[in-house]
């Protein structure tokens, strides 16, 4: 299952954003929350958590990761079920304002901290990440999800053969239209590095380390080169999810 590990040569901690971490608490003490801002809720090998976790070290924030769910359990705790009564990862409070749902947590970072940068402010620009976004979160994302679990999370003495290989089919139908899109601009929402990127690109290390045959995609393939030589791509995305081999707890 060597194909099946992260990526053990890359730093398992965001190497561009001070991050304090607490690992015996769900929250964060008094003298943390004087001062930090931002905190987030979630496990580090969890694609939805990796989004926000990416963004803000794009940001370069400081804010305070509080591991959640899976193997750190406390997605039941009433205290978090208070704040994202979904029970599901990540969660953010920034200030008094707390929020749930990977999608709307980035659009809110980017248009905060990132405006006329990672967040268009013309709208058609801005339209057009959306466009993406949105399209991730109904079609793309289910998809390659879809095998993800099939194929990596499925305990292999219940695998279905069939449906990953209908998964694989169905994700490289998508990503070929990612691939013409990206044959034109060098990004998802045009000419420059928005959060659309973030929320499709978070797929693409899973993907390209996962066992499965791809096909040509050079387009496709050259997005994933460019986002590779980011640093918080590197730092947040391409880090190891062998924890979930064969898991289906979580």
């Amino acid at each position: 299952m060597d194909g099946l590990r992260g990526g053990t040569g890359h730093g398992a901690a965001l190497a561009t954003a001070p991050i304090r971490r607490n690992t015996v608490s769900l929250w964060p003490t008094q003298q943390e929350e004087s001062q930090v801002t931002i905190t987030l809720w979630g496990r580090l090998n969890s694609s939805n958590v990796q989004k926000v976790s990416w963004l803000l070290a794009e940001l370069e924030l400081d804010y305070e990761h509080l591991p959640l769910g899976g193997s750190f359990g406390g997605t039941d705790d009433p205290k978090y079920r208070a704040m994202n009564p979904n029970g599901k990862v990540p969660t953010l409070r920034d200030g008094d304002l707390v929020l749930w749902e990977s999608h709307a947590i980035v659009r809110y970072l980017a248009a905060t901290y990132a405006s006329g940068l990672i967040w268009p402010v013309e709208p058609r620009e801005r339209a057009a990440a959306d466009q993406w976004t949105d399209w991730t979160a109904t079609t793309y994302q289910p998809a390659w999800i879809e095998v993800f679990w099939n194929l990596v999370r499925t305990p292999l003495d219940q695998q279905n053969r069939g449906a990953i290989d209908k998964g694989i089919a169905q994700t490289t139908a998508l990503q070929r239209m990612l691939d013409e899109r990206l044959s034109r601009v060098p990004y998802l929402g045009g000419k420059e590095f928005t959060y659309a990127d973030i929320v499709a690109g978070v797929s693409l290390y899973r993907w390209f380390t996962m066992p499965v045959e791809r096909p040509s995609l050079p387009h496709f393939e050259a997005w994933y080169e460019r986002l590779k030589e980011r640093k918080a791509f590197q730092a947040a995305v391409c880090v190891s999810y062998e924890e979930l081999v064969g898991r289906l707890a979580f």
